[in-house]
């Protein structure tokens, strides 16, 4: 199945691999048949101003020009997600010791994680390619957004996970209507299902956000790069520090800054790439402290489970961004998770999911180790809402006290 006409994908051309280069036309195809690498999304970009994109909505289709997606995207049914806040972070800096530091708090999306942004992206290839039903294989925030989008658009959907998720998450990614399936097992385990699936009958007319979908999909991130620019009065900050589940997010992030670099929007300027993983799940971290371009698969054990991928799909071209770029990869375990999560709340009043509580853990742990360069300009990602991992902080977040309701038991109480 191939694109028909150009117009559907605004400037993309066609899909190429990562691996050999070899070009494709557009279509619901994720694998190069030559060597079996990646394919993502190829451009020829026209002219793009800075006051065409301030002009646009407040929302990811400001930059509809450097995205896939048709001109009229702005006027379809769709959740509209993006041009979260990027919070001043001086609190938190203070704290940790670093001149200048910025979150991204991506949890202010329609179904609060940056989910939303990819699965945007790939419902407007899922709707070109006349799929009836959109799916995906989740760690739980990518089910409650095609949840979401699919409802919004008018499509079925079907959604997959590990049964042993968040029970905030799988609430949150049945209420939609469509259908939920909880997987015995892991997440890569619910992702070879979904990828059989695929080659069904059964799967024939689906739209798989993250399989079939996903070159599309992964283009979501880059909106990231572009409003981070954007809110910074258009310039890349000096260092960021971003999660990896599968790595797709950080590849496009660094995709997102050199598309804008190469179209004169923002100065051309070194800038660095850290990666955060859980210590429970952290296949790239253990590769690049190793000095190895191959990332051997671990099986998930960590709080974070919305990065619990064993077996990431990016992992290698994230060991290449973060040596390109003179960054890094580290990882925390769950009780620095849990300190970072309330430090972050404490500090700026973003609460943050267990995937925020790794990058904010993170960042702790490379400003201590004198790896960030405190001087420099510094962004970390909040990548969702604290409200749907309660667990990971619900035993020391209580009352200070229980009280009878009056001065004298408040006093007594609270006496020192």
């Amino acid at each position: 199945m191939a694109l028909t006409t150009a117009h559907e994908f605004g400037p993309a051309t066609g899909l190429s691999c990562r691996e050999c280069g070899t070009v494709y036309d557009l279509g619901p195809s994720f694998a190069c048949i030559e060597c079996f690498g990646p394919l993502e999304v190829a451009y020829e970009f026209g002219e793009v101003r800075r006051e065409q994109i301030e002009s646009g909505p407040a929302n990811i289709w400001r930059y509809r020009s450097l995205l896939p997606v048709p001109e009229n995207v702005a006027s379809k049914p769709n959740l509209q997600p993006g041009w979260t806040k990027l919070v001043k972070a001086d609190n938190l800096a203070g704290e940790l010791g670093l001149r200048s530091l910025y979150v991204k708090d991506d949890s202010g999306n329609p179904t609060h994680s940056f989910k939303d942004r990819v699965v945007a992206i790939a419902l407007e290839a899922a709707r070109t390619f006349g799929f009836h039903t959109l799916s995906c294989s989740s760690t739980g925030n990518l089910a409650g957004a095609v949840g979401a989008a699919a409802a919004r658009a008018g499509l079925d959907s079907c959604v997959f996970i590990p049964s042993n998720l968040e029970e905030a998450k799988i609430t949150m990614a049945s209420v939609y209507g469509g259908r939920l399936v909880g997987i015995e097992g892991t997440y890569d385990e619910v992702n070879r299902f979904c990828s059989e699936l695929i080659g069904d009958e059964l799967g024939e007319k689906w739209g798989f956000v993250n399989v079939n979908l996903r070159p599309y999909y992964a283009e979501g991130s880059k909106t990231l790069a572009y409003e981070i620019a954007e809110q910074l009065g258009w310039r890349i900050p000096d260092q960021i520090v971003i999660p990896i589940a599968s790595g797709s997010q950080l590849t496009k992030v660094d995709k997102g800054f050199r598309e804008l670099i190469k179209l004169g929007l923002v100065e051309d300027k070194p800038y660095r790439v850290f990666g955060a993983q859980a210590e429970g799940c952290s296949p790239v971290s253990a590769a690049y402290k190793a000095g190895l371009d191959v990332v051997q698969p671990v099986r998930p054990d960590t709080i974070a489970k919305s990065l619990a991928i064993g077996n990431p799909a990016d992992g290698p071209y994230v060991l290449d961004i973060a040596r390109r770029t003179g960054g890094a990869v580290e990882d925390v375990d769950d009780r620095e998770i849990v300190e970072a999560i309330h430090l972050l709340a404490r500090t700026e009043g973003i609460f943050a999911e267990t995937a925020g509580g790794v990058t904010v853990g993170v960042l702790r742990k490379l400003a201590a180790n004198g790896t960030l360069d405190p001087e420099a300009e510094t962004v970390v990602l909040n990548t969702g809402d604290g409200l749907k991992t309660l667990d990971a902080v619900a035993a020391e977040a209580r009352p200070a006290a229980v009280i009878r309701p009056s001065l004298d038991a408040f006093r007594t109480a609270f006496a020192n």
